[in-house]
């Protein structure tokens, strides 16, 4: 191997005004305002993260508990045709914490993943904070979709499949408590499963799975989605299931090709 010459080490270097040399890939991998910190003042900054995410979790459940009957209103509209019961004292009572606890989790998500933004900022290189910024925007907005994915499509698609199944034998009069463990849980099952792409891209970007090498496992991936669509919808109706695992399919090979779009 011949060593490098004047000619090649000019091209990966250019000149600062002040006349010094300066490698920008090299750049690219420092950690800029880069500070010593010990365990103790890493363990701090966890703990002042986590209690600011707490606080805004808290008043996020504080402000849905106060419209807790606007939120539960609107989360019984695709169930039109059905009746809903309590059929204990206090039960619809703990819905309202449960669903003001979900809603209040979702207002402050934003809020949340700002501070773990600013939590691993300071170890992040220049390459890796440009990437960052994108995958948690990404990241947000897929989880948005799947949370209207599943309210538009898979929540009235499982309903409408169980009240005209025996409608003409049995009266739909439904537990309060039952429908909205099955709709939240349907709801945030279906926003975690829209992370695939960022997921995919993580993987891309660390380089430790190639596009040709997702690809290659179409078949594993079929299978995936088809479990997948079976685990995380609390029903057993077949539409629900295909509707999810179809949509993980789309992102799945959505990702694949983002991944392939940025070189890998």
């Amino acid at each position: 191997m011949t060593p490098p010459t004047e000619l090649d080490t000019a091209e990966t270097q250019t000149v600062s005004p002040n006349g010094a040399t300066a490698n920008p890939k090299a750049d690219l991998d420092e950690v800029p305002n880069d500070v010593e910190m010990s365990l103790f003042d890493h363990l701090e900054e966890l703990r002042m993260r986590i209690f600011y995410s707490l606080i805004a979790v808290l008043a996020g459940i504080i402000l849905c508990f106060w419209q807790v009957n606007r939120i539960v209103t609107l989360l019984e509209i695709p169930a039109q045709g059905a009746k809903f019961l309590q059929l204990s004292p206090g039960e619809y009572f703990f819905v309202s914490l449960k669903v003001a606890g979900y809603s209040g989790i979702v207002i402050a998500s934003p809020f949340i993943l700002y501070q773990v933004v600013l939590f691993v900022l300071p170890g992040l290189t220049r390459r890796e904070r440009r990437l960052i910024g994108p995958l948690v925007l990404g990241s947000s907005v897929l989880f948005f979709a799947g949370l209207f994915f599943a309210y538009f499509a898979l929540i009235p698609a499982a309903l409408n499949f169980f009240i005209s199944y025996g409608a003409d034998v049995v009266e739909q009069l439904w537990s309060i408590d039952r429908y909205f463990e099955f709709v939240l849980l349907l709801l945030f099952s279906t926003g975690l499963a829209f992370q695939i792409p960022v997921v995919q891209l993580l993987l891309g970007l660390l380089g430790i799975v190639s596009s040709k090498q997702m690809l290659s496992g179409w078949r594993y991936v079929l299978l995936g989605a088809a479990v997948l669509g079976a685990v995380l919808t609390p029903s057993t109706d077949p539409i629900t299931q295909s509707l999810l695992g179809g949509a993980v399919l789309f992102l799945y090979f959505g990702g694949i090709f983002m991944v392939k779009a940025i070189g890998r």
